[in-house]
């Protein structure tokens, strides 16, 4: 018990908790727990899922997803945040037309068991440790612009909101160095919005609601329909960011145990109808960043993020109504705020090295197309496409690569 005390730190946590990490926790979980939220709860509503089925699903992917990052941020002391695939609710949204609950239930099981033989195998940390960075980054950069996009034509929709929300950030950044100024900017913005009255609260309703167990069965074309391309999406769409940004930051992402505790927990989570449990690229991003302090102390960003999501999880029947009466501008704009460290040190990597730059710029171009082939998203073609097209163009700094590894291993 000690040991696993040890391990954990939780003297070490709490000297780290403070306004700048539990601001940074704080962004994250409301960036988390509101959008994604409405695409689950939209999802549920056009696949036929009862109230109770769908806070069941609101309440797995949460609580689970907070678990995920809770775990992972302690035992690695990296700023791992967890969540589920948005991209898979958008698929699996679309299958529950064609597929019972529990048909699509046993689907998920079998893409968690997929992906912890992958992560187990340690198959996964030799694809990341083969692709080159510069790619990795551009790839962040692509599919991450678009919340810098959105904070910017937010001021269009509402150039009070997130307009002030903008400049607070700005002045707080040059005159306000003891207060992260993505908090200051919440702040403001949720002010200005209370006092305008755009918060909606007219069809706020709230009743506690259990979660619901389903039994799974197990469909062969539910399995090829969800289970391969839910794999692919934890692997090399969501983890695949986390892991970027990470390395972004200086950070050394234990890609496989990523993969292999979020399979475990989504094992668990699937029974009560979550489609994935792995870790969030955006919300890394703003626990990774420079507002949360110090490099060391940033794990204590995402281990409070946790411990919100987790807690949104439970209580998501009552939570959920209040989350829609939140003005969408302050989540877009705040997002995009949080987002523009790992954007600059991103581009910073990916562009400042004379190898595989053209691979990086196709990497970024795909991201920021947001294409969808498949049901598989821009960040899953953007590796692949700008792979392909540095092996047809840099192929000799993919030889010089493979070299420069083969020097590094012991006996070389």
């Amino acid at each position: 018990m000690n040991a696993i005390k040890k391990n954990i730190g939780f003297k070490e946590l709490y000297e780290n908790l403070n306004i700048n990490t539990i601001s940074s926790g704080v962004v994250a979980a409301i960036f988390g727990c509101t959008g994604p939220a409405l695409i689950i709860i939209g999802g549920a509503s056009s696949g036929g899922l009862t109230h109770t089925q769908t806070i069941s699903w609101l309440f797995a992917v949460y609580f689970f997803g907070g678990l995920l990052g809770l775990f992972l941020s302690l035992k690695y002391k990296q700023p791992i945040a967890g969540a589920y695939s948005i991209a898979g609710a958008v698929l699996v949204a679309g299958a529950l037309s064609h597929f019972t609950l529990q048909e699509a239930i046993g689907a998920y099981l079998v893409a968690n068991l997929i992906v912890l033989v992958l992560g187990a195998t340690g198959l996964i940390d030799k694809v990341m440790n083969w692709i080159p960075v510069p790619i990795i980054m551009g790839m962040i950069v692509g599919v991450m612009m678009r919340f810098a996009i959105e904070m910017i034509t937010s001021v269009e929709v509402s150039p009070l909101l997130a307009g002030s929300a903008i400049l607070v950030y700005l002045f707080s950044s040059r005159f306000i160095k003891k207060i992260p100024p993505v908090l200051t900017a919440l702040v403001v913005s949720v002010f200005i919005a209370v006092v305008m009255n755009e918060f909606n609260f007219s069809n706020v309703q709230s009743s506690f609601v259990l979660p619901q167990l389903e039994m799974p069965t197990f469909s062969f074309n539910a399995i090829i329909s969800l289970s391969i391309p839910l794999a692919i999406l934890i692997i090399c769409t969501e983890n695949a960011q986390t892991t970027g940004i990470l390395m972004a930051k200086g950070f050394k992402p234990p890609s496989s145990a990523m993969a292999v505790f979020g399979a475990v927990l989504g094992f668990f989570a699937s029974f009560f109808g979550a489609h994935a449990i792995n870790t969030a690229g955006p919300m890394t991003a703003i626990c990774a960043s420079d507002e949360s302090g110090k490099k060391e102390g940033r794990y204590a960003a995402s281990a409070a993020n946790g411990v919100l999501f987790a807690s949104f999880g439970v209580f998501a029947s009552f939570i959920v109504p209040f989350v829609i009466a939140m003005p969408v501008v302050i989540v877009s704009t705040i997002a995009g705020l949080a987002m523009i460290g790992v954007l600059l040190s991103s581009l910073k990597i990916a562009f400042s090295d004379s190898k595989f730059q053209m691979g990086a710029f196709f990497a970024l171009i795909i991201g920021m197309s947001g294409v969808n082939f498949y049901n598989i998203g821009a960040p899953l073609w953007a590796i692949v496409g700008s792979i392909l097209v540095s092996l047809l163009i840099e192929r000799h700094d993919f030889e010089t690569k493979i070299n420069v590894e083969k020097n590094l291993k012991p006996g070389a």
